[in-house]
């Protein structure tokens, strides 16, 4: 009876604790979207934005965001995978791989600020890159590698040892075993492993006012010539992001309308890592389903 009694006590404190993490989340996303969803319209989301008249959008700094986040991804992805496969699979338990799971957790704990500082004093000076879209990738890089090598180890290490025994005994040499069994059955902890970098770096704007900029450059959608100065694809160009944007808008913006630019670029932050959370979760689910054969 007392052992019954404690665990419904306990299982009541569990639900208490999740209620109020729920409650403080929904607060949050609920005061954000509120106060900006109603400013939000089609001449906000496809407009230029405005220095000093009211009534200007967030077009480019969306279009940055999203090609930022796309490009970071890129980059890191193959990095953080091949990484991941080789601490879960190949590496042995000795000093060499505690000393590099020791670096994943201090680079993951650094501050987004020394991460900006270090990506404008190598890339933007050093190698000369300038405040530019790749400046900003490769410093988020840097941010983004630590906690998606981590996420992404465990998501292999999850993966039970009898669907590897089963491939040893069909024959299969340890690599085609880690591509055709144990990634498509990591696959759904590797996609949250993404997810959760990728809302990092789309929120992120510390390390990228040191390194994408925050002005954005003459941009013409139509030119699709990467190397042009105008186009939306030149990786040269400085970009401000929506993140910087709203940083901009509350500490030098003297735009009249600060206050409401500020708060639809909020929502429509919030909203766009909420569909791209939501969108990669059920793309990671039918991948998974076609590679596994899973129903």
């Amino acid at each position: 009876m007392k052992a019954k009694r404690n665990d419904k006590i306990a299982t009541g404190v569990i639900y208490f604790l999740v209620a109020i993490v729920v409650l403080i989340l929904a607060g949050i996303l609920g005061n954000i979207l509120i106060t900006g969803v109603p400013h939000m319209s089609w001449h906000f989301l496809s407009s230029e934005a405005s220095s000093y008249q009211a009534g200007g959008g967030v077009r480019d700094q969306l279009f940055n965001s999203i090609y930022l986040l796309i490009l970071t991804i890129v980059i890191s992805l193959p990095i953080a995978l091949g990484a991941a496969i080789y601490l879960a699979e190949y590496a042995k338990d000795n000093w060499f791989t505690n000393l590099i799971r020791t670096t994943i957790e201090i680079l993951s704990s650094l501050p987004s600020i020394v991460v900006g500082l270090f990506g404008y004093l190598l890339f933007v000076v050093q190698f000369g890159f300038g405040f530019s879209i790749i400046s900003g990738a490769l410093a988020l890089t840097f941010f983004n590698l630590p906690i998606l090598t981590s996420n992404i180890e465990q998501a292999i290490k999850g993966v039970p040892d009898s669907q590897r025994e089963a491939g040893l005994a069909l024959g299969l040499s340890n690599w085609k075993i880690i591509r055709g069994i144990v990634l498509p059955a990591a696959l759904p902890g590797i996609l949250t492993g993404i997810i959760l970098s990728a809302g990092r770096i789309f929120g992120e704007a510390a390390a990228l006012i040191y390194t994408a900029g925050q002005s954005g450059s003459t941009i013409d959608y139509s030119n699709w010539n990467p190397f042009s100065p105008t186009s939306f694809l030149n990786v040269m160009r400085p970009a401000e992001t929506l993140a910087v944007h709203i940083w901009k808008v509350n500490t030098e913006g003297i735009i009249p309308d600060a206050t409401v630019v500020s708060a639809a670029t909020s929502a429509l932050l919030v909203i766009v890592v909420i569909v791209f959370n939501l969108g990669a979760r059920a793309l990671g689910n039918k991948l998974y389903k076609k590679l596994t054969a899973a129903k």
